[in-house]
């Protein structure tokens, strides 16, 4: 979905996705080469770069139109019309009833083919 104005790509994109990707490999590679060090050191390094990356990617026309898409999803899910507390626990209730009843029925079923079965097998 395109905005009125057409976002125009950047010709750096590439270069700042290059970084990216430079990025989280220089985290995953760290955390391998330093395993002998202190968990904690070593996830705070990780969570470090992961976000500079973050922060770059976010800085491309693909991450701005992340951005766009996660804003939009937020407020669409404040449109929504949760169901109250009484009307969540009836249709709760009628799930599991449904259930079983299915569950009785396959479980008769079941039962009668088993023993007609052993009635014609002997």
């Amino acid at each position: 979905m395109k905005h009125n104005a057409e976002v125009q790509e950047s010709r750096h994109d590439g270069l700042k996705w290059a970084v990216v990707v430079t990025l989280l490999v220089l985290a995953i590679a760290g955390n391998t080469y330093f395993a002998d060090q202190a968990i904690l050191y070593r996830v705070l390094g990780v969570v470090a770069l992961s976000a500079v990356a973050a922060l770059v990617a976010l800085t491309t026309t693909k991450g701005r139109e992340l951005a766009e898409l996660a804003k939009n999803a937020k407020k669409e899910i404040q449109r929504v019309v949760w169901p109250t507390r009484p009307e969540t626990i009836q249709t709760t209730a009628i799930v599991l009833v449904a259930v079983l009843v299915v569950g009785l029925m396959l479980w008769l079923i079941d039962t009668l083919l088993g023993w007609a079965m052993s009635g014609v097998i002997g």
